[in-house]
């Protein structure tokens, strides 16, 4: 029997989260963080403050759509342009591929 992430919000969606160059992937709620998600999943990627502040967790977004519930999470406007997110405080919009720490 598979089991299927319990999550508090029943109108909550899943995605899938891809980690590179490994290919893990790990199952997301749209309530989660990818860091929380991830911890989760038993991956432990580098983290600190877990709001957005430190930039520990700077990671790189390969595919999809994430967004977050601040204002401004501590990347530069060129940064999410590149495609650097803080998966302390992403969340994602669809499936995600990304690569922990910078390329």
């Amino acid at each position: 029997m598979h089991a299927t992430p319990k999550d508090t919000n029943t109108d909550a969606q899943y995605f899938t989260v891809t980690v590179l160059p490994t290919q893990t992937q790990f199952s997301i709620s749209t309530s989660q963080t990818i860091l929380q998600a991830a911890e989760r999943a038993l991956i432990y990627p580098l983290s600190s403050c877990r709001n957005g502040t430190c930039r520990t967790c700077i990671s790189t977004l390969i595919s999809g759509q994430v967004r977050y519930n601040i204002e401004w999470p501590g990347l530069s406007a060129e940064e999410k342009q590149s495609g650097m997110i803080l998966p302390c405080c992403a969340y994602p919009m669809s499936d995600v591929s990304l690569q922990f720490g910078q390329k």
